[in-house]
């Protein structure tokens, strides 16, 4: 019984700390933990225009972001349009090359035979034909080359006077 008694003080003086720490607690604690603002319209009313204003400023960045991607996807067509012109301006002048350097070729074996000809004191009107025949194709594939070139140049020209036409002048 003894041992009951101790057991009941024990709780009994827990239950007085545990009293005077809630009464120290609740000294403490302010009665209204968040203040209201007297003019609580007020202050909802200039949250509110402060949340349009942001909304506001994030759709004109949405619209300039979008405006930005758009330039920017036209001058990558743009770009990729002069490289497939360029690319297809190289392709006609490797094959003006390809031309011009197997005339090359062919007119310098008719030279080396009609050489060969002319040491050995023989004139061949067939090889001399030959020769003129490789050298006149030889002009030929030049004057092409140069007619391809000189197109590219134009067509190059024509796009940067259409440019600066299209261009806004101050």
């Amino acid at each position: 019984m003894g041992q009951l008694q101790e057991l009941e003080q024990r709780i009994s003086a827990a239950f007085s700390r545990i009293s005077a720490g809630v009464v120290t607690l609740s000294a403490a604690v302010p009665a209204d933990p968040l203040p209201v603002p007297a003019d609580r319209d007020a202050e909802v009313a200039r949250l509110t225009e402060a949340l349009d204003e942001e909304r506001m400023a994030n759709a004109q960045l949405n619209e300039r972001l979008r405006h930005v991607q758009e330039r920017d996807a036209q001058d990558a067509a743009a770009a990729q349009a002069a490289v497939d012109s360029l690319t297809r301006q190289l392709d006609a002048q490797g094959l003006d090359v390809q031309r011009l350097s197997s005339t090359v070729a062919q007119l310098r074996e008719d030279l080396r035979r009609l050489r060969e000809a002319a040491e050995q004191g023989i004139v061949d009107p067939q090889l001399i034909n030959r020769a003129m025949m490789a050298e006149l194709e030889a002009l030929r594939t030049t004057r092409a080359a140069e007619s391809t070139e000189m197109a590219d140049i134009l067509a190059a020209l024509g796009q940067v006077l259409n440019a600066e036409e299209a261009r806004p002048h101050a």
